[in-house]
């Protein structure tokens, strides 16, 4: 008979949850923000938070930097002859910088891309490389550049996935050791690459564009597919965003975060390959002050230093920005030590911009 009672009694306290519940949803309902409305009124601001938006705002300053470069440079700097020296000098560091855009939008750093391209370069074109490929093909010497950046980047990888080692820490001991390696295998020397194949279709062009510049859009383009059309794209920016939300909804985050270094290290192969072809020689110097290129120009596209969102338009464009900033400045005689100025001041803006916009986007 008690039970009889009772069950009147439990169906109407969840009938009276049920009615609470309705008012709350519907209040919640009304308060929240329709999908695409500004935040505090819209405005410039609101435009800029938006991909489409900093992508205009990119192309709007590298269109200001060449008119800077007429004014200063005259008709020095309108040349086609140096238009295709800006594109020549960009895709190096330009496919660099798509590796680095994926490694900093899962939430990491690396500092060693222009040390393993450096050791790739190097290992590509000792003798007995060289003569493989004499005798087997260049392909032997490429493959050898891609082995050897993806080895670097799986290390850096293992050490930071599996080894628990800051990105920062990991990449800067790879920075350190592959330099050294480089150094102890090439005996501190320049080494001449005699394998003529390999220097005529690298060091080509098509079209009337060097192959090198074909190679950035390449990769470039296979890039942004990876990045914002695939599953792996997804999950990097799960990882960048929230390593641990990510991995309760499933994704290996470990596996991923490997996975994105040796992309990057992948990356340091081709632009080696490149690098080789440009300057016909293997060397323990080449690469220097590489990361410090690709982290500005991926900072400057647009993609977060602390992760989640990254872009590879907006890369480009950051690539872009930087070289032609470099050649204004060597077209009007200014040292390399104005440059680097520019640049350290420039990340500097960049990065207070992004933090500051990303704090109107959070306000209610």
């Amino acid at each position: 008979m008690s039970e009889e009672v009772a069950r009147p009694e439990t169906a109407t306290a969840a009938g009276d949850k049920v009615q609470d519940a309705v008012p709350a949803t519907a209040s919640t309902q009304s308060t929240t923000r329709q999908p695409g409305a500004p935040r505090n009124g819209g405005g410039a601001a609101s435009i800029l938070r938006t991909g489409l938006g900093r992508n205009v705002g990119l192309v709007v300053a590298l269109v200001l930097l060449c008119i800077v470069g007429v004014i200063t440079a005259g008709d020095t700097f309108a040349t086609s002859a140096n238009v295709l020296t800006i594109l020549r000098l960009a895709a190096v560091v330009g496919v660099v910088s798509i590796g680095m855009t994926f490694v900093i939008t899962g939430g990491g750093i690396d500092l060693s891309v222009g040390a393993m391209l450096a050791l790739a370069s190097v290992w590509a074109t000792t003798l007995a490389t060289q003569q493989m490929a004499a005798d087997y093909g260049m392909i032997f010497m490429v493959s050898t550049a891609l082995l050897v950046g993806a080895a670097c980047g799986l290390v850096n990888g293992l050490l930071i996935a599996y080894g628990k080692i800051v990105p920062f820490i990991a990449t800067l001991a790879m920075l350190a050791g592959a330099r050294g390696l480089a150094e102890i295998i090439s005996d501190r020397k320049t080494q001449i690459i005699t394998v003529n194949p390999f220097l005529d279709l690298f060091g080509g062009s098509f079209i009337g564009v060097p192959v090198l510049v074909w190679m950035f859009v390449i990769v470039a383009a296979l890039g942004w597919v990876l990045l914002n059309r695939t599953t792996f794209g997804r999950r990097t920016f799960a990882v960048g965003g929230n390593a641990e939300a990510a991995r309760l909804a499933g994704i290996k985050v470990q596996r991923h975060t490997v996975a994105l270094y040796v992309l990057a290290g992948l990356c340091c192969g081709i632009a080696a390959v490149m690098l080789m072809a440009r300057t016909t020689t293997g060397s323990s110097t080449h690469g220097q002050l590489y990361e410090l290129d690709a982290i500005a120009a991926v900072v400057i596209g647009g993609t977060l230093l602390s992760g989640g969102r990254g872009t590879i338009v907006g890369t480009v464009f950051g690539v872009l920005i930087f070289t032609t900033l470099n050649n204004v400045f060597t077209l009007n005689n200014l040292s390399i030590s104005a440059q680097s100025v520019a640049k350290g001041l420039i990340i500097v803006i960049a990065v207070l911009l992004q933090q500051r916009l990303a704090a109107r986007a959070t306000t209610p």
